[in-house]
């Protein structure tokens, strides 16, 4: 299995001057890369056994900004054009302790499974520059820089934004804004920042921590960094497991967004490729692909 901490550590991917842009991304591609097995699972996957699993390094690891957690990793699908593009933002109660590593066998699987996968590192609380509002503008100058990619076909299919958890709810704030993507995916996502902010597990009580204070205190910030209190993007999908543990099922409930439940799914199930939650990912993908315009 590749080593996350050693593979993190490669050189950021940097345009030569005589080269077209494209050419950097290839240069980072493996061109013999074994596709990865998962094995299916019951639901209720743990963290640890998500980051024990298998995983495919990305092509390539590219800045969009110029501190060095400003970056995007990027999968391609091996010998086909991809079915669709997707923007991808990794959770972790915003917290720094947890980065984008955990995700890598999601974007393997995503990549296997047709997809090109532009998955996005960040400032997150605990980092300077991280927390409110760093780490959402960080999202959004990843995401804008997709169009810079010169990605193949990127005119010809959708353009699909996915965050899990505490990345779901900077997608679901991204989409609802100008952003440039066809559709949103929230995975898990914390839809109501107001009323998480109220809960006492460990992710919920580390949204203060994001925010700078309690909502009493920062009411003006709450309300701006508020999914709840904004219109979706027009093909939102809100998908939970109803064992959520750290993000409740009531969070999954959003005006104007489709929601989605799959019974007895945990939390960390979003993210495992083996699980039945993933499975519905997958479906949910392919039905977006045939209902949702590409750009013009």
């Amino acid at each position: 299995m590749p080593d996350r901490e050693t593979w993190l550590n490669f050189s950021f991917c940097k345009p030569l001057f005589v080269l077209p842009a494209l050419t950097c991304l290839f240069l980072f591609r493996s061109p013999t890369a074994v596709a990865v097995d998962y094995e299916e699972v019951a639901a209720g996957v743990s963290y640890d056994s998500v980051m024990a699993l298998d995983f495919t390094p990305a092509g390539a690891k590219i800045p969009y900004g110029s501190d060095p957690l400003q970056y995007g990793l990027l999968w391609l699908p091996e010998q086909q054009a991809p079915l669709a593009h997707i923007v991808f933002i990794h959770g972790g109660c915003w917290l720094n302790a947890y980065d984008i590593s955990h995700t890598f066998p999601l974007s393997t699987a995503l990549a296997q499974a047709g997809y090109a996968v532009w998955s996005l590192e960040y400032r997150r609380t605990g980092d300077v520059g991280g927390g409110w509002p760093g780490s959402f503008e960080d999202i959004q100058a990843g995401i804008a820089h997709l169009a810079e990619l010169a990605l193949p076909g990127l005119n010809q299919v959708p353009v699909i934004l996915i965050g899990h958890s505490a990345g779901g709810h900077l997608a679901l704030l991204a989409g609802a804004g100008e952003v440039d993507v066809q559709a949103v995916i929230g995975l898990a996502a914390i839809s109501d920042i107001l009323s998480y902010a109220r809960g006492s597990n460990s992710c919920e009580t580390a949204t203060a921590q994001f925010m700078g204070g309690e909502p009493a205190a920062r009411a003006e910030a709450y309300q701006a960094a508020n999914p709840a209190q904004k219109l979706p993007h027009r093909d939102t999908v809100l998908l939970h497991g109803s064992a959520d543990q750290i993000v409740p099922l009531q969070q999954a409930f959003v005006f104007g967004a489709d929601t989605l439940i799959v019974q007895d799914a945990g939390h960390f199930d979003w993210v495992h490729p083996g699980t039945e939650a993933f499975g519905t990912l997958l479906e949910v993908l392919q039905n977006l692909r045939g209902t949702v315009p590409v750009r013009p």
